[in-house]
């Protein structure tokens, strides 16, 4: 049982370290201090910038400006990726004052849906190359700093294992484990798409929708994606998931430059891609539909971002600075990693058509997903409880590639197989069917149909496929007879090389059980309730390459 001790010690720092964080952003979120007659902006940022920016905006309001009415400013921020603030416009989510998002492809890729007030009044604030963040170590055994490394030899290293153990030494695990943002929600996940595009045909001009039809793009971005273990909702939870976890977690992940060295302390570093590579230039676009006073607080907070005090701020938060007489100070030097003569190479922004290209190019190229999912229906399911976890459950299925497959055990009194190893495309209404005729009763078999869900795997397992587990449940285990919760059932259920998420769902979830498995099968575990369960799935279905963010 150590191993089982040390997982759970492990998981009981991070759940400090989330619920600090937390309370961290509750008290950004406080009205007090708010004047009464305040101009209000509402400014959503790319994730990326969200650290300089919570400073920022805290100094800014600290600074009691006001507009030429002499109306004091108040700024409110908040962090949305890219592509998914465009999903959310096209929701008809309320349009923030001011928008920051990576690059300026997705002002116009927001245009080209309809949202047209963005386009005609945009400053770069600062600039980020994305680049592949690596372990020091690691990035040191395989010659870094001295021999360049880039995006294709990534790839081949964490698509052959015997090729990255032989290049790193084997000090550093049996195979490299990449990542990056899923290119339908971020601009770091597009941005991956198309810098392989752009390798794969060893160019810097913007890459055509015609370019990512070619053969050698497909087959290079083809390689690439099949060596991906898993994809993250944002930059932010990539650095962070790394840094937490370690390498075993990840070995490399694709990011921006300023998320490497601000959150890493230097174990973390950057890689210049040696065939080229992107940089966000981070465009602040102030919504032309907004009040005329908005607007004019909006420019003067922008003001204040491209000013000497923001520029500096934003330098100290490993941002390269728009403003170029800026000081170039820590972290953004040699010690953290840090190349300012790097990149060589930028490749030039695409246009939107080639931005929807490359989003229809991931999900061919993409591996494929071979999942088990496991929902409780006990008695202590009845209700909303039910009712909110079929929706979400059906959501995440409608989200799914056509090539995925799918198994789903329900387990009460006995864990039961509804459906096994069926492919989604075809069966997709009968998958959510099937998940909307599950009712509520009975005790809890949780280990047992852990153990089954293990076993599904072995029997549906293709190596072409990325084989995932997702186990929901709100009780502890009552009833289970074939398996209990000890180091053989863990290992079992991680076998096949499978990624497990987990839920608890509610107050009375076994929160140890659930965080220790996610833990050891490189998955997360999401403590939830009736309201956030769908936005569990959501970044569930991120994770696994699901259908989600832009596009036609």
């Amino acid at each position: 049982m150590t191993l089982l001790k040390n997982i759970r010690a492990v998981w009981l720092m991070i759940g400090l370290l989330a619920a600090t964080t937390f309370a961290c952003q509750l008290g950004d979120a406080d009205s007090e201090g708010i004047p009464d007659d305040a101009v209000l902006v509402n400014v959503v940022t790319s994730t990326s910038l969200e650290p300089w920016m919570q400073t920022a905006v805290a100094n800014f309001n600290d600074s009691s400006s006001n507009t030429r009415g002499e109306t004091p400013i108040y700024v409110i921020i908040r962090g949305v990726e890219s592509g998914q603030f465009v999903t959310n416009l096209s929701a008809d989510e309320p349009a923030p004052d001011l928008w920051i998002p990576d690059s300026p492809v997705w002002v116009n890729l927001a245009a080209d849906q309809g949202h047209t007030s963005y386009q005609h009044n945009c400053q770069s604030v600062a600039t980020s190359p994305l680049v592949i963040g690596m372990w020091r170590e690691l990035a040191e055994s395989l010659g870094w700093p001295g021999f360049p490394l880039g995006w294709l030899d990534v790839g081949s290293l964490a698509q052959d294992p015997s090729a990255y153990q032989y290049y790193s030494g084997g000090e550093y695990g049996d195979q490299l484990r990449l990542s990056h943002p899923h290119p339908g929600l971020s601009g770091a996940g597009a941005g991956t798409l198309l810098a392989l595009v752009q390798s794969a045909q060893a160019k810097t001009d913007a890459v055509t929708a015609d370019d990512i039809q070619k053969p050698i793009v497909q087959a290079s971005v083809g390689a690439f994606e099949s060596a991906v273990s898993s994809f993250a909702n944002s930059t932010n939870t990539l650095i962070n998931n790394m840094r937490e976890r370690g390498p075993s977690y990840l070995g490399a992940a694709v990011m921006y430059e300023n998320d490497v060295v601000y959150n890493s302390n230097g174990d973390i570093v950057p890689i210049y891609p040696l065939e080229g590579t992107f940089i966000a230039t981070h465009p602040a676009c102030i919504n032309q539909e907004a009040a005329a006073d908005v607007q004019e607080a909006a420019a003067l907070f922008r003001d204040y971002l491209l000013s000497e005090a923001g520029q500096e701020t934003a330098v100290s938060f490993a941002l390269r600075p728009a403003y170029l007489k800026t000081p170039i100070t820590t972290p953004l030097t040699i010690e953290f990693g840090v190349d300012l003569n790097q990149p060589t190479v930028i490749f030039n922004e695409p246009n939107v058509d080639a931005l929807y290209a490359v989003q229809d190019l991931w999900q061919t190229a993409r591996k494929d997903v071979n999942l088990v999912m496991l929902l409780d229906t006990s008695g202590s399911m009845r209700g909303g409880k039910i009712d909110n976890m079929r929706d979400a459950a059906a959501q995440f299925v409608e989200q799914m590639g056509d090539e995925d497959k799918i198994t789903l055990i329900a387990f009460s009194t006995e864990p039961q197989i509804v459906l096994e190893g069926i492919q989604v495309g075809s069966a997709r209404n009968k998958i959510i069917n099937a998940i909307y005729n599950l009712h509520a009763n009975g005790d809890t078999t949780l280990f047992d149909a852990i153990g089954d869900g293990a076993s599904s795997i072995e029997r549906t397992h293709q190596s072409d496929m990325t084989n995932a587990m997702i186990v929901l449940s709100d009780g502890m285990d009552t009833r289970s007879y074939r398996y209990g919760f000890n180091t053989s059932l863990v290992e079992y259920a991680q076998g096949n090389n499978t990624t497990i998420f987990t839920i608890g769902y509610g107050g009375d979830a076994d929160e140890e059980v659930l965080s220790t498995l996610a833990l050891v099968g490189n998955g997360n575990y999401y403590p939830a309730d009736e309201a956030s369960i769908q936005t569990i799935y959501d970044e569930m279905s991120a994770a696994f390459g699901g259908s989600v963010g832009v596009g036609r």
